[in-house]
């Protein structure tokens, strides 16, 4: 007798949607690629990607696209869980980029080098003949996201036109490119930072330590938290002291602010989530404290 009182979460139908794209690109694309920062959106992205194959292991790489001025955390995190799961770890180096002369590294008091990372990726997908990247990018980041579509489609030289995407009716993605040509998925478009929280919590993922909050040493700057490293560039007049902190998000430390935080458990950092009203990046995020078309304009040069 077929039951007529089945039904699925919000989480189960979102998971349902990202394992069928992954799949599908998996099964379309020649060489796609998942890029993995070790922050928390890849963490759950990585998840997926298991769920996905197994119990075959997941069958394409992940990439770091490393800015060198990470968090050391973060780092180990991200070694340590690849070698759990038997993944080929590609790292794209952005001081490897300076140091060949294919960036210019950007000076003074806000100097970042996340927008370097733009031809690192760049090149690095040139080189391994990547044609399909996965990025953890959703929806409720900021506007211009949603202009993506899930199969986001780039040019030959990985540039981004809104005005230039295939429609997407249903679940139907449109993989077809050129040579040269390569698509960025997105497997949680339709998520939001809170779903991915309560994935975490759902799926008992482990997740690096800076995303609980902890006593830290740091700085205010521009209405942000610091961390006092020597990537940060502070100034005389930009005092230190000791805060209680965690981090909602995990990026380059020279611009990646932490928020006051007592949240030491995952429960806590939803009810913390549930309740804020400023979004991940307008509060953490230096460098993204832009206009939505300077925004667009990043990431029309290829930007993530």
């Amino acid at each position: 007798m077929q039951r007529s009182d089945y039904l699925l979460s919000q989480l189960d139908v979102l998971e349902a949607e990202s394992i069928h794209i992954i799949r599908e690109v998996a099964a379309e694309f020649e060489r796609p690629v998942l890029l993995f920062s070790g922050g928390k959106d890849s963490i759950v992205m990585l998840r997926l990607a298991q769920k996905a194959f197994r119990p075959a292991p997941i069958p394409f790489p992940v990439m770091h696209v490393d800015t060198g001025h990470n968090f050391p955390e973060v780092i180990e995190f991200r070694d340590r869980r690849v070698a759990e799961l038997g993944v080929r770890l590609i790292i794209a180096s952005v001081q490897e980029s300076i140091d060949s002369g294919r960036v210019v590294e950007e000076t003074g008091k806000r100097a970042s080098r996340n927008r370097l990372q733009t031809t690192t990726l760049l090149d690095a997908i040139e080189e391994h003949r990547f044609d399909a990247a996965f990025g953890g990018a959703r929806r409720d980041e900021e506007k211009a996201r949603a202009k993506e579509r899930v199969v986001s489609f780039r040019d030959d030289f990985g540039q981004w036109d809104p005005k230039n995407q295939r429609p997407e009716l249903w679940n139907l993605y449109n993989t077809k490119i050129r040579q040269g040509e390569h698509v960025r998925v997105f497997p949680l478009s339709n998520w939001t930072e809170l779903d991915v929280w309560d994935y975490i919590r759902r799926e008992e993922l482990e997740i690096p330590s800076i995303y609980f909050a902890h006593t830290r040493t740091v700085f205010e700057r521009d209405g942000m938290l610091l961390d006092d490293n020597p990537y940060a560039h502070r100034d005389e007049d930009e005092p230190t002291f000791e805060a209680m902190v965690r981090y909602r998000t995990v990026g380059d430390a020279s611009c990646t602010g932490a928020v006051k935080s007592t949240a030491t458990t995952l429960d806590a950092v939803i009810e913390e989530i549930m309740a804020t009203r400023i979004t991940e990046r307008g509060q953490t995020r230096a460098d993204d404290r832009t206009s939505e078309a300077a925004m667009e304009d990043r990431k029309k040069e290829g930007y993530f």
